[in-house]
């Protein structure tokens, strides 16, 4: 929300640099996120991703059974 660079979506959602294209621009596309006036180096999320991200967060927590609680990890869909 606040932004972060490519390096650090990679990183955290665990693609490569090859792999990270097609997705961001993908939200950009769809007005989910946007280049940061200030750097074109850094993405952050827009009001309609803040949006959606808030509905599937809603829906997830109205289906837990998407989780494997035994082992503690997630074995579906993970939302921030």
């Amino acid at each position: 929300m606040e932004g972060a660079t490519k390096t650090r979506i990679v990183y955290q959602v665990n693609l490569n640099f090859h792999t990270v294209n097609p997705y961001l621009d993908l939200l950009i596309k769809k007005n989910l996120v946007e280049r940061s006036e200030e750097s074109s180096n850094i993405y952050k999320t827009t009001s309609t991703g803040l949006k959606l991200l808030r509905e599937l967060k809603s829906i997830q927590s109205h289906i837990p059974e998407i989780y494997d609680s035994d082992s503690g990890k997630h074995s579906g869909l993970v939302l921030g």
